[in-house]
């Protein structure tokens, strides 16, 4: 087995965490850490838009498929973090449109939690992939 860190963005390593865990055998399985709205640079975004957060919470999981060499097609797993899931399943069609498009069913867990990591985040995305 091979384990390989896939950081699109550096800050997280500086944070003690990768953005993804490539691990190699007969197939190739990627797990995401959870992600959020947030910039390039490591800056929360959209505090308070669901709808925004969850769209660029999945930008972010996306990127870091890209910079695996694998797409939305790959997700075996979906986890949603929320800190209001009736608000998040208001705006579910984001992630449930592009999911469709990429004609993926990924299984999935949506959980309500107190807070995330950052005040204002509202949802966060954790994956995993398979090619």
């Amino acid at each position: 087995m091979e384990r390989t860190a896939v950081n699109p963005v550096t800050w997280s390593v500086e944070m003690g965490f990768n953005q993804g865990e490539l691990v190699s055998g007969h197939t190739r399985t990627l797990y995401c850490s959870g992600q959020t709205a947030m910039s390039s640079d490591g800056k929360p975004r959209h505090d308070g838009d669901m709808a925004a957060q969850s769209a660029l919470s999945l930008d972010n999981l996306e990127a870091v498929l890209h910079e695996a060499g694998m797409s939305l097609p790959d997700l075996v797993r979906l986890n949603l973090y929320t800190t209001d899931v009736d608000l998040l399943l208001q705006h579910y069609g984001v992630p449930a449109s592009r999911l469709g498009a990429a004609e993926v069913a990924p299984t999935t867990t949506m959980l309500g939690v107190t807070r995330l990591a950052l005040p204002g985040q509202m949802v966060e995305l954790e994956g995993t992939a398979v090619a």
